[in-house]
């Protein structure tokens, strides 16, 4: 589906927006993190919290919020607010590619900022990988956690396209509280 440089944008993405913003996750209030360069950094592949300083981590928050933007209007089948929340991310980060190589790898395409901190790289990066899902036949891959009180983001890498929850405990908990609504309103 997706190649590995930009699924690991995608997963980078939802990360930062399920570890970042607030709302609901798996039946619960989820609240911003009062340690964001930690969080960030279990976010973000091969980056130490020490790394992240405050205005790098605020600047990462805040991408979180608009990519978390992008994920709903995809999720809502909006893709022209979709794009246009890409569009906006990739101009204000200045995104551009670059073939970049690392010692004894071939040549990768990778995708920098306007300049070469943490996060400006990183919120261009993320912007690009949902911009390369949304302008092909994989923009409905990406979604939101269809069960109540979840809001938490996914890219939906099943075969069948069939995924519809952030996670196994989501999954359950609707396949639960389905099987005793069920056995609560059969005949006694």
């Amino acid at each position: 589906m997706f190649d590995s440089h930009v699924t690991v944008l995608l997963d980078a993405s939802v990360a930062l927006v399920n570890g970042l913003t607030p709302g609901f996750a798996r039946g619960r209030p989820y609240e911003t993190p009062a340690d964001l360069p930690a969080a960030i950094a279990a976010a973000l592949p091969r980056t130490d919290a020490a790394a992240v300083a405050g205005e790098e981590a605020a600047y990462l928050a805040g991408t979180a919020g608009r990519l978390r933007a992008v994920f709903e209007a995809a999720a809502a089948s909006d893709l022209d607010a979709a794009a246009a929340a890409v569009n906006a991310l990739l101009g204000s980060t200045g995104a551009r590619p670059q073939l970049d190589r690392s010692p004894g790898e071939p040549w990768q395409l990778h995708f920098h900022g306007r300049d070469d901190s943490l996060a400006v790289g990183w919120s261009a990066g993320c912007a690009t990988g949902l911009a390369l899902a949304l302008g092909s036949d994989l923009a409905g891959r990406l979604g939101v956690c269809g069960a109540p009180s979840c809001d938490r983001v996914y890219v939906d890498t099943s075969r069948n396209a069939g995924r519809q929850f952030c996670s196994t405990s989501c999954q359950n908990r609707v396949k639960a509280a389905a099987f005793r609504a069920r056995r609560s309103s059969a005949p006694q």
